[in-house]
C-alpha cells in the first residue's frame, strides 16, 4: 500500500463528507437568506446530495472501470469543487434574483452529490491497491474518513457560519476540495 495513496483516498471521502455535513447546522439560514419558507424545500437541500450520490455511484464505478479510477476521480473532484464554488456564487446572486439564487443552491447540491459518488471509487481503488492481508486496513481508512467528514462536517459548518458568516461556508469547503483535487492530481 502506498501511503500517499491512502491519504489522497482518505482525503477524497472526508472531503465528501465534510461536503454533506456542512450545510446540515446552516439550513435554517439558507432559508432565511435566500428566502426559502417551505420547510419541506428547505429540508430537501440535504437528501438532494444524498439522492443524486446514490444514482451516480453505480455509473461513476462501471466508468472508473473501463476508464481508470484516477480520472474519474479528478472529474468527479472538479464537480465536486464547483458545487461549493456554485454554492458560493449564490450567496451573490440572491440579492439580484432569489429564485436564481435557489435554483444554484440547489444545483449546487445535485451537483455535489453526483460527484460525490466517488466514495465507491475510492474504496475500489483501496481493493486495487491492497493485498488480500492488507484490504481491512485499507478499508478502515475509508470508514475513519466517512466518520470524521460526517462528524467534522457539521461542526465545521456551523463554527464557520456562526463567525465568518454564511458564505464563508462553501468557500471553505471549496478550499479543502482544492486540496483534495491537487492531492490527487500530483
Amino acid at each position: 500500500m502506498k501511503k500517499a495513496s491512502l491519504l489522497t483516498l482518505f482525503l477524497i471521502v472526508f472531503i465528501d463528507l465534510v461536503g454533506f455535513g456542512i450545510l446540515l447546522p446552516n439550513q435554517q439560514y439558507y432559508g432565511e437568506t435566500f428566502g426559502i419558507t417551505n420547510l419541506f424545500a428547505l429540508t430537501l437541500i440535504g437528501p438532494a446530495y444524498s439522492l443524486f450520490q446514490f444514482l451516480a455511484a453505480p455509473i461513476l464505478g462501471r466508468w472508473s472501470d473501463r476508464v481508470g479510477r484516477r480520472p474519474v476521480l479528478l472529474l468527479s473532484q472538479i464537480g465536486t469543487l464547483i458545487g461549493f464554488l456554485l454554492l458560493f456564487a449564490s450567496h451573490f446572486v440572491v440579492a439580484i434574483s432569489a429564485p436564481v439564487a435557489i435554483f444554484l443552491l440547489y444545483f449546487s447540491r445535485v451537483l455535489d452529490g453526483i460527484s460525490g459518488g466517488n466514495i465507491s471509487i475510492a474504496s475500489a481503488y483501496i481493493a486495487d491497491i491492497t493485498t488480500p492481508e492488507n484490504r481491512a486496513k485499507g478499508m478502515g481508512v475509508i470508514g475513519a474518513a466517512f466518520g470524521l467528514g460526517f462528524v467534522l462536517g457539521p461542526f465545521i459548518g456551523g463554527v464557520v457560519g456562526k463567525h465568518l458568516g454564511l458564505h464563508y461556508v462553501p468557500l471553505t469547503a471549496a478550499f479543502f476540495s482544492a486540496a483534495a483535487l491537487l492531492s490527487t492530481f500530483l
